[in-house]
């Protein structure tokens, strides 16, 4: 508790160690006469600055004793000894130790008064020119403006790093919009909880009503909504769960979002009668994908051609003959501008792409290949022998004027590609899939690869499903099982559970395993040993890099997180040299292996002399340095080395066991996975599916054989609400109709 902390107060004699990212400072504090260690989030402190600090000390082994500060109040510098040192560290652009020194000899304890308010006096001070007094006053005033929000936030506990956020959104004026309207604070991109910031608000008198409240409260639910993978909200339910979060009538929640409708904050969509409610960017999104898929359907007219004989060459060259779906697929792909082509393992899916891929290529067409995440678009390249890039990397990631990242191709510089190929179709979320479509040029072919029975993306959405139920895009789905892959239970296994039949679990002399179990603790002690001892040393998988513990859910005994620690500790176990740190959930260990958990652009990262930036949701790593004094560990995913700052360790998990929809997109030697104690929600077929078909070569379930029936017995899909398939399947009787008229 705030309550217990102790409190020092002194002027900053050096600074340590500063990141500039997430404004993680180490730094003595001169306090009488005596000099304290001091470290923590306290934002970009200069060294001449009076600090009042609240925290506790802290003893290490290697660091010794160190006071960890919790609150910081901070005060310019009175002395003219101190402003000189604040103003010889860089604190304003422009102004060096030299220059610091003549300032501060003619203006003395008024030097930063003077600065602040009547700037132009310092051209009383030779070789201070008036174009330099006007580059000192505005680097004086973003100072000021910066430090006036710290200062204000922190009385909120608020911690600095959203004052840097707010400023860097809003620049100078941000003090002057949070008193407007504290709930800026809540905006995307800063992400202040509400409470905080309804916090901030009442202490500036703002009503309980106000719309600037209400609208605050609406966009905040729909983005934990959006965070479960819904694009919109119906009306009734949202105002439900509105008016009961921040206690307000019904009447006043109709009567802001009546005005956020009006101001484009918000935005409706109506399907008979049902309202659905979007945040402006996944109403645009949506919109977007149903105006552009139909546009490229019409763009590109059917070819009245037969590629019979290009495909009986693809046959002849590479010896094989292609089921008659496969004839299909690869003729609507060449002939059409957009198709989708999906089916289940051991179908032909991989054999049909590369014949499609072949035919564009010997017509002189430039094939660009992508996928969701790293992992996928490694396993696209392997099966294709071409390079396939994230989906993210062929956009490329750059930042704008105002030093948000965006998408460096867009409309104004399109892709540079005849046909693009996204494969695992059914990971691609509306806001991506967007931002793609914005990058093709309009005579650029589409083909999506996926299989609609797995589990729709992490983020928001349900584009491959909603896409194939719209009737709007040609469809091929591969049915056909080829006799290779008959040999293979966990495909046949596989074909069995999507079509609600059981799984033969009986066989020991395959690839697809089960053993029983009823016992928590005996299930955990076999994934264990499964993991270290039976498997490497009966197939030569390595524990770290081959084996894979998938399971339903992050809770429980043989969930993510009990199981991730259990596992850390015999795989990973803490040496004496050996760094550590520990977080909220984790403790995190020097050759642990990690997932990120949720896309972040701003992470940079290299990988020899290629430097780029972004690690996104399902990136699997490992953490190869953690040093305490910078407080950052260097994470190496597939030879891209990305530094992170420890309070941003919260979006990464351990991954020695990863739930099965963050596996999506990933195919792993062997799969080992607990069924038993699944909740009733996590019981549904396509999640048992979308688990078994990660495995390439074997798959073990262990637990009670009553949970892998009544996962296969439930084929309720993941439902999520969005209107994509409605708005394509309205743009294309739109556009029908105006070709009757016409």
């Amino acid at each position: 508790m705030a309550g217990e902390f102790l409190h020092i107060e002194g002027s900053v004699e050096n600074i340590l160690f500063k990141n500039e990212s997430n404004g993680y400072i180490v730094l003595d504090l001169d306090a009488g006469g005596e000099l304290i260690p001091v470290f923590g989030n306290l934002g970009d402190i200069e060294e001449g600055e009076i600090l009042i600090l609240e925290g506790n000390y802290e003893t290490s082994r290697k660091y010794g004793t160190q006071f960890r500060a919790e609150y910081c109040e901070r005060k310019l510098p009175e002395s003219a000894v101190n402003i000189e040192k604040y103003l010889a560290s860089g604190a304003i652009k422009g102004i060096g130790p030299g220059l610091a020194r003549k300032i501060v000899n003619i203006f003395g304890a008024s030097t930063l008064d003077i600065i602040e308010n009547n700037p132009y006096r310092l051209s009383e001070i030779k070789g201070i020119s008036r174009k330099k007094c006007d580059e000192i006053a505005e680097e004086a005033k973003k100072l000021f403006s910066l430090r006036a929000v710290t200062s204000f936030l922190s009385q909120f506990n608020i911690k600095p790093k959203f004052a840097m956020s707010t400023f860097r959104r809003f620049g100078g004026n941000s003090m002057e919009l949070i008193k407007i309207n504290p709930y800026i604070l809540c905006s995307e991109g800063i992400d202040v909880d509400f409470n905080r910031a309804d916090s901030v608000a009442k202490e500036l008198d703002i009503p309980y009503n106000s719309d600037k409240r209400v609208i605050a409260a609406i966009q905040c639910i729909l983005r934990a909504f959006a965070d479960r993978g819904h694009t919109c909200m119906l009306i009734e339910h949202l105002q439900k769960v509105v008016s009961e979060r921040i206690d307000i009538s019904e009447r006043d929640f109709y009567k802001s979002y009546n005005t956020a409708l009006d101001d484009n904050e918000l935005f409706n969509y109506i399907i008979e009668d049902k309202e659905f409610v979007y945040l402006p960017d996944y109403y645009y999104a949506e919109q977007f994908i149903a105006d552009r898929i139909n546009v490229i359907r019409d763009f590109i007219s059917p070819e009245d051609f037969s590629y019979d004989s290009l495909i009986d060459a693809e046959e002849s060259e590479k010896n094989i003959k292609y089921e008659e779906k496969q004839r299909q697929a690869i003729t609507t792909a060449v002939s059409r501008g957009l198709m989708v082509l999906t089916g289940g393992p051991g179908t032909g899916k991989t054999t049909t792409l590369n014949a499609i891929i072949s035919i564009f290529e010997k017509r002189g067409d430039k094939v660009f290949l992508a996928a969701p995440t790293g992992r996928a678009a490694k396993r696209m390249s392997d099966l294709t022998g071409r390079e396939a890039k994230t989906i993210h990397r062929l956009l490329e990631v750059v930042f704008d004027s105002s030093d948000r990242q965006v998408f460096a191709h867009n409309e104004n510089n399109p892709l540079d590609c005849d046909v693009i190929i996204i494969d695992e179709m059914s990971m691609v979320d509306s806001i991506l899939f967007e931002k793609l479509l914005r990058a093709l040029r309009l005579g650029c072919r589409l083909i999506m690869v996926g299989d609609f029975h797995q589990l729709p993306s992490v983020g928001a959405g349900n584009l491959l499903k909603d896409i194939i139920a719209s009737e709007a895009v040609p469809v091929v789905e591969l049915t056909e099982i080829f006799r290779q892959a008959q040999q293979s239970s966990i495909v046949m296994n596989a074909h069995k559970i999507v079509s609600g039949e059981y799984p033969d679990i009986t066989r020991k002399d395959s690839d697809f395993f089960f053993f029983k179990r009823s016992d928590f603790n005996t299930a955990v002690d076999l994934v264990v040993d499964l993991t270290k001892r039976r498997l490497p040393n009966a197939y030569k998988y390595s524990s770290m890099d081959d084996i894979q513990i998938i399971t339903p859910s992050r809770k429980g005994t043989v969930g993510t997180v009990e199981l991730n620690k259990v596992l850390q500790d015999k795989l990973n176990p803490p040496e004496k040299d050996k760094t550590e740190h520990k977080g909220f959930v984790y403790t995190y260990r020097v050759g642990d292996k990690v997932m990120q958990t949720r896309n972040n652009y701003d992470i940079l990262w290299k990988k020899g002399n290629e430097q780029g930036t972004g690690i996104f949701n399902g990136d699997i790593g490992k953490i190869i340095s953690i040093t305490p004094a910078s407080q950052t560990a260097v994470i190496n995913f597939d030879g891209r080395l990305a530094t992170y700052p420890f309070d941003m360790l919260v979006q990464v998990d351990l991954a020695y066991a990863i739930t099965v929809h963050k596996s999506q997109g990933c195919e792993f030697e062997a799969v080992i996975m607990p069924v038993m104690g699944v909740f009733e929600k996590l019981c549904y077929r396509n999640l048992l599916y979308t688990a078994v078909t990660r495995a390439k070569k074997l798959l073990i379930l262990i637990g009670a054989e009553e949970y892998i029936n009544k996962m296969v017995d439930n084929n309720r899909r993941t439902g999520r609400y969005t209107c994509l398939k409605h708005m394509l399947s309205n743009r294309k009787e739109e556009l029908w109709q105006i070709q009757i008229s016409e």
